[in-house]
């Protein structure tokens, strides 16, 4: 491919070093983010720009990396004949109103688990009272982005769901003002992602298993994700009985991107939990990690309705992310006491280290932005066994003060494999 220009659009700087590995590529990029904290992200490694919109015909590209009203730009832009990466109005409502692609998903004939929403927290915890079980709190919207957020009741009769109700309502009752409690099953979690060019899904798709919480074993609070593991795959029973099924909306929306279903899955059938309607951190750096095909040239050929097919890596593929105080938290004054301007040492230069919060100061890294999530670092290899030694052996030439990262991700899947295969959910079916 001929080097092309892109232009990417962000609200918090997540999409850097996809905009940095795109420039190694040999294309020319310019990086918009609209958050003023966040816009030291990527400095020196890629060019920045203050204004989005003078910046439009000068791309041959355009990149949006979020929902929460991306969409709507993203379909004006397509609609004026630029080629565009991003959602619709539709897309982005699957994500961000979680009832709504709840109720998408039943209306294309994918089983869904019984769920409530709410608006008063004194009627969800009454309607646990009433209807005891173990419940998951999510909240819709901007509130969503909050992982800590997220409860997963672990009690029989719901009342640790009452009591974290009872503490949202006093904490949180202004910025939650609409959340769902979903029935929980018990099972496997997993994923299947696709990429989506206007037209049809291209191959292969993606499997990949999160590790959501804090500390390893699976224990601590929800932080979005510590890391993930993946593998690429031809079309299979969980992708056809889920993904699948929404092509031809997909299609008619002119969708451009990649779209994620988060997924429990046991002896019983597959249970959708929710979609990610747009590139997922960190889970779009391991998969670029993991492709044969430059990540500019797939997405170039996809905004024009093209790639049906592009060449990934064979084997398994993780992901561990690195992160500093006060990750998962947000706190300013602690962010700014032990992790802004923390300077990154890097032992020796080695192949699958990805930047997050990162800015480069006369060629040295240091972290920046406001989260404390600072590098990804992607490891591969024939078998799972060998991608986490791969991944863990590359960590130990990194040094950040107060870093810390999950020592067990990829652990999961020797547990996980022999169920999803004895129910047969990777097969082609």
């Amino acid at each position: 491919m001929e080097p092309k220009k892109f232009l990417f659009y962000s609200y918090e700087g997540l999409i850097g070093d996809i905009v940095w590995q795109i420039k190694k590529e040999g294309n020319e990029v310019k990086y918009y983010i609209k958050d003023r904290d966040e816009r030291e992200v990527t400095d020196g490694f890629v060019e920045k720009v203050d204004d989005f919109k003078s910046h439009i015909d000068w791309a041959d590209v355009i990149v949006f990396d979020d929902t929460l009203g991306q969409g709507e730009m993203a379909q004006k832009l397509r609609e004026q004949g630029k080629l565009v990466i991003g959602g619709t109005p539709y897309t982005d409502k699957l994500e961000d109103d979680r009832a709504f692609g709840q109720e998408e998903m039943k209306k294309h004939g994918i089983s869904i688990l019984p769920y409530k929403q709410f608006t008063s927290f004194d009627e969800a915890m009454q309607y646990v009272k009433d209807n005891p079980g173990r419940y998951v709190i999510k909240p819709n919207g901007e509130a969503s982005n909050i992982k800590g957020l997220l409860f997963i009741g672990e009690e029989e009769d719901g009342r640790d769901v009452i009591d974290v109700l009872e503490d949202y309502k006093v904490a949180w009752e202004k910025k939650i003002p609409e959340f769902q409690l979903q029935k929980r099953v018990s099972g496997v979690e997993i994923a299947v992602s696709a990429f989506f060019n206007g037209k049809e899904f291209l191959n292969p798709i993606n499997i990949n298993f999160e590790h959501k919480k804090l500390f390893p074993g699976n224990l601590g609070p929800n932080t979005g994700e510590m890391g993930t593991s993946i593998f690429w795959s031809t079309p299979n029973r969980l992708f056809n009985q889920t993904l699948k099924k929404l092509e031809a909306t997909l299609a008619k929306e002119k969708y451009v991107g990649a779209i994620d279903l988060n997924c429990i899955v046991n002896g019983y059938g597959i249970y959708p939990l929710e979609f990610t309607a747009r590139f997922g951190y960190p889970i779009i750096m391991i998969m670029q990690d993991s492709m044969i095909t430059p990540i500019g040239e797939l997405l170039y050929e996809m905004a024009k309705g093209n790639g049906k097919n592009f060449k990934v890596k064979n084997g398994f593929h993780i992901g561990v992310r690195i992160v500093v105080p006060p990750f998962p938290f947000h706190d300013k004054q602690t962010f700014n006491a032990k992790s802004k301007d923390s300077v990154i040492f890097l032992k020796k230069t080695v192949e699958g280290i990805h930047i997050e919060d990162v800015k480069k100061i006369n060629e040295q890294w240091v972290v920046t932005g406001t989260a404390g999530v600072v590098l990804v670092v992607c490891g591969s290899g024939m078998t799972m066994r060998q991608a986490i030694d791969n991944a863990y052996h590359k960590i130990k030439f990194i040094k950040i003060p107060h870093m810390y990262y999950r020592d067990d991700i990829g652990e999961r899947w020797f547990e996980d494999s022999d169920r999803l295969h004895s129910w047969g959910y990777l097969r082609e079916l």
